[in-house]
């Protein structure tokens, strides 16, 4: 009986490895020596077509990196970070989303084929008593081999089965080429507002440029315009204010930027641009400190 207990110990040995290989070449980590990279490998590049953020050389996909290496010297984790990375642009940004669906039923298939496996393996290969009729024991002989050669050859069946299974749901766990990534504008803009909160007003303004390459906005540029203004190029600013401003003349967060901006670089032309502003909308937020900055003269 022992070379029973072998081919079933054999069959349960093959079903177990094929039923996580799937598993096992996702999880495999890649450049353990860079957590940097290591946690960038997990999310995708909004702006390129199949890479991750560690692998792209995109300015968005430099910034996640800087954003990932931030959070990871704040000490979070991996999965801290994917998950702040999933509340903002939700789970596209990651480059094996959660199985969900079909995946879960894949990954469930094998797990019962290798009970249903091993269940059939006890109930055909274990001993049996023998009987003491010879008429009995003869009537049986026939049935048990016919029983254990169907054992042996369903075995072969079920680790195919098992290793198809697995190795779909290991395809479905990665990304397909025609699943859209995260919108690369909404994450240029997430970004931006996100390096503001740090001061980091320059690498904001690079995110805000990025996005209206891809989607020409006045929303979009009026963001430029103030981060340009907090980080000191007046210039800058008041080129792009006025460029809402030639589409949108009435535009009240156009005509502030200027009027900060015009005021910045000591421009006799601010003073006015800002009382525009206040009859244009005096129940803007920054009505209030724009008529204290009036009363107290340039």
């Amino acid at each position: 009986m022992r070379w029973r207990a072998a081919l079933a110990a054999l069959v349960l040995t093959a079903l177990t490895a094929a039923a996580g290989a799937g598993l096992v070449r996702s999880a495999g980590d890649t450049d353990r020596d860079d957590p940097v990279r290591a946690a960038a490998a997990g999310l995708r590049c909004p702006a390129c077509q199949g890479e991750s953020v560690a692998d792209s050389r995109s300015p968005i996909a430099a910034a996640m990196r800087q954003v990932v290496a931030d959070q990871l010297a704040q000490g979070r984790d991996r999965d801290e970070i994917r998950q702040w990375f999933v509340q903002r642009y939700g789970a596209e940004v990651l480059t094996d989303p959660p199985a969900r669906g079909a995946q879960l039923l894949l990954w469930a298939v094998p797990a019962l084929t290798l009970l249903a496996g091993g269940y059939a393996a006890l109930r055909t290969l274990r001993p049996r008593a023998t009987s003491t009729a010879p008429t009995m024991a003869a009537r049986r002989a026939p049935t048990a081999r016919a029983a254990r050669r169907a054992w042996r050859a369903g075995s072969v069946g079920l680790v195919a089965l098992v290793v198809s299974v697995a190795d779909a749901a290991g395809r479905l766990d990665r990304p397909s080429p025609q699943s859209p990534p995260a919108d690369p504008v909404a994450v240029a803009v997430q970004l931006g507002r996100d390096l503001e909160t740090q001061d980091r007003y320059q690498a904001a303004a690079q995110m805000y440029r990025e996005a209206l390459r891809d989607r020409p906005d006045d929303r979009i540029r009026l963001r430029l315009a103030f981060a340009l203004l907090r980080a000191g190029d007046t210039t800058g600013a008041e080129r792009t204010a006025r460029e809402v401003l030639a589409r949108s003349p009435d535009s009240p967060d156009g005509l502030l930027v200027l009027g900060l901006a015009q005021r910045g670089s000591r421009s006799a032309e601010a003073a006015r641009t800002l009382r525009r502003f206040l009859a244009v909308d005096p129940e803007h937020p920054a009505a209030g400190e724009i008529t204290r900055l009036l009363a107290t003269g340039p």
